[in-house]
């Protein structure tokens, strides 16, 4: 033992030396390249004495890194976690000429802007050097990941020998697209598990009518979504827009869950939450929505897994480069799509090429460091979210060349954690699940010239914009009001009468619309509706774009509209006599039924016209991929498990909903690793 002890000191000291030596003749090759980086007095050394002094200037710099670098990005912890990968050019410059300024020989002279190139360039060439080193030695490969383990965990007991598992959301990947992409080659890792020599199976299952990341992961993580209606919505009571991705929001319907499931979550046992809306209920949690206006700790803090990753500079300046790449990539790309006139298509100008590239690099980056820690660490329960495809997808389309690539980057992250897994010190189960999918189509004010909101206030006999009122949907629906309201309408003077109620609010979540009524304390039926704007609910249910309505009646309680005055009680609705919903696939009807229940469902529920045959929607957001409401690919995504684990359900049965998900996902972790969460009897039978 003492033996092999003393190898991996030698070793560890023989890459050390051969990084130094590397970061060394790259000082000097940048040295003889830049004419504002010196290593040499203005009349000249010896070749002895600048090779010392690039050799003094590399070791500090690298010492400095080691030291220095992980207190300067823990002090930034609050700093925004995109500033802060802007920084990290920065940071890494002035560590540089602080190497430089406290070299012996005081020949080190480099001007600042030229530092920032020549720090990244020699952290990069020390990263690439350490990793090509450590390819052949388990051990090093292992303990170089380990630096990725949360040192926060400490000392503790002996690893268990039962199965971990990791759970991995890619986030608005839908079923078909993962199997397109895996029998293009796109995704190998992916296709090798479902080869001829099968290791995983592949389940479709039904998203619940908001389909969306929160309503999606507060089932799967909480066992409940019980009264999310979409991605965001407004709540009379407390007289505040929800929204999902919102911190507050977030931490509330965290509380409700808990309190309606009678448990923390998934990841109650042992479990790590990395880059998700919601805890799980796992102790660790990094980049968690939830918790980011919730718990301060330094522990804990929602941003706390940037510092286990930029504390290591290579990292960090490996991510910023591919950070400036994906910049340069978005702008080629969207510039490409207005060239060429590409159809359907939305802006992407702005702030986008910065949130694309944060949401493909940064956050991808952080999070699979954060997984491969927890491995090593032998966590029992990971959950984790990829939100890469989803934000390229939106703006891209889903079967866009730009999301097919990062799909390929995916897939090299699943296999990253794939072989991190075989050196971790439990076995781990892998399964790979999406929340929803995405549907393509133009968006509702591409293809009728106004919005969702500008139709509801046109419906209501309130002012619209002119440009909105010369379209051929804003005389349609002032022809409505017309004839709802039996009189003409001066077409030369003021067209609207005026409203003595308060405006209605109208919110979009993808292909899903609510509308309400905020003065109204209570959900307004459609008799008070039409009481009120007699022309509304015709206007809307009447309108190309308008798959169906769902309000409230006194006489029917839910009742779905749809044109040509279809009117149907949910509760008439099944697969066999849909209504208007016929176009939209087995589950509809349950799915709305269920959304009728909800305490805080909107006055009006509004979901776009869908195409069965193109499978297209129309987003009421600015997206060309979009998922939120019902329609195609968006409420069809899969869970891709171990053939280890038992069958998600018996055969010629479906997986509906998340909540259905989240009791298979816990089915497997007792399988694995014995009883996770308190499940109550009815579950259990139901799981």
């Amino acid at each position: 033992m003492r033996g092999v002890r003393w190898r991996r000191v030698v070793s560890q000291i023989g890459r050390s030396v051969t990084v130094w030596a590397v970061s060394t003749v790259a000082m000097l090759v940048l040295a003889g390249l830049l004419p504002d980086f010196q290593i040499q007095s203005p009349d000249g050394d010896s070749a002895t004495r600048i090779a010392v002094t690039a050799a003094f200037g590399a070791g500090a710099f690298g010492l400095l890194s080691a030291l220095v670098w992980p207190v300067l990005v823990r002090l930034l912890l609050l700093v925004p976690a995109l500033v802060l990968g802007l920084l990290v050019f920065v940071l890494n410059g002035s560590l540089l000429l602080i190497a430089l300024r406290i070299n012996p020989s005081g020949r080190g002279e480099v001007a600042p802007e030229t530092a920032v190139v020549v720090a990244a360039v020699m952290s990069a060439l020390a990263s690439a050097t350490g990793a090509a080193l450590a390819v052949r030695d388990d051990d090093a490969y292992r303990r170089r990941l380990y630096r990725l383990a949360d040192r926060r965990r400490g000392a503790g007991p002996a690893c268990p020998t039962t199965h971990g598992t990791v759970f991995l959301q890619l986030d608005g990947v839908g079923h078909d697209i993962l199997l397109a992409a895996a029998a293009k080659g796109v995704m190998p890792t992916v296709a090798g598990w479902l080869g001829d020599r099968p290791t995983h199976r592949l389940t479709p299952w039904r998203t619940d009518w908001s389909s969306q990341t929160g309503a999606s992961q507060l089932g799967i993580l909480h066992g409940s979504n019980h009264d999310v209606p979409a991605f965001r919505w407004y709540e009379k009571d407390s007289r505040e827009v929800m929204v999902c991705n919102r911190p507050s929001s977030a931490a509330e319907l965290q509380r409700r869950a808990v309190t309606r499931a009678g448990h923390g979550g998934l990841l109650s046992v042992d479990g790590a939450s990395r880059g998700n809306l919601f805890s799980g209920g796992a102790e660790e949690q990094a980049l968690v929505l939830s918790i980011a206006i919730v718990r301060r700790s330094r522990e804990n803090r929602s941003r706390a897994g940037y510092f286990a990753y930029f504390s290591d500079p290579a990292n960090a300046v490996r991510t910023v480069m591919s950070f400036v790449a994906e910049v340069g990539r978005e702008i080629a790309q969207s510039t490409r799509s207005r060239i060429d006139k590409a159809r359907p298509r939305v802006a992407r100008g702005g702030l986008y090429p910065f949130v694309r590239a944060f949401a493909t690099v940064v956050e991808r980056d952080v999070v699979v460091a954060a997984v491969m820690g927890d491995m090593l660490a032998g966590r029992t329960a990971v959950y984790a979210d990829l939100v890469a495809y989803d934000e390229v997808a939106h703006h891209s389309g889903p079967h866009s060349r730009d999301a097919e690539k990062v799909l390929e980057r995916l897939d090299r992250s699943l296999a990253l954690i794939a072989n991190v897994a075989e050196h971790a010190p439990r076995p781990y189960r892998i399964v790979v699940l999406s929340d929803h999918g995405q549907s393509p189509g133009e968006t509702f004010r591409t293809r009728y010239g106004l919005g969702l909101g500008e139709l509801v206030r046109a419906g209501c006999g309130l002012p619209v914009p002119r440009k909105a009122q010369r379209t051929h949907s804003g005389a349609e629906a002032r022809a409505a009001v017309r004839a709802a309201l039996r009189r003409p309408v001066e077409e030369d003077r003021e067209q609207y009468r005026p409203s003595r109620h308060s405006e209605p609010l109208v919110l979009a979540s993808g292909n899903l619309g609510l509308v309400s009524f905020p003065d109204v304390p209570h959900r307004m039926t459609k008799e008070e509706i039409d009481a009120r704007h007699p022309a509304l609910l015709t206007t809307l249910a009447n309108h190309p774009g308008i798959g169906f309505l769902l309000v409230r009646s006194e006489e029917h309680g839910g009742l779905v509209l749809g044109a040509h005055g279809a009117a149907v009680p949910v509760d008439e609705l099944d697969d066999d006599h849909p209504g208007p919903l016929a176009d939209f696939g087995p589950g509809a009807a349950d799915a709305v039924r269920r959304t009728h229940s909800f305490p805080h469902t909107a006055d009006i529920m509004v979901n776009s016209w869908y195409d069965p045959y193109d499978g297209e929607v129309l987003a009421f957001e600015e997206q060309i991929g979009s998922h939120g409401g019902l329609g195609g690919a968006q409420a069809k995504p899969f869970l891709l498990s171990p053939l280890a684990c038992s069958a998600p359900v018996g055969h010629g049965e479906d997986i509906v909903g998340a909540e259905h998900v989240h009791r298979v996902l816990r089915r497997w972790l007792g399988e694995a690793n014995g009883p996770q969460v308190p499940l109550p009897a009815e579950e259990e039978r139901a799981a």
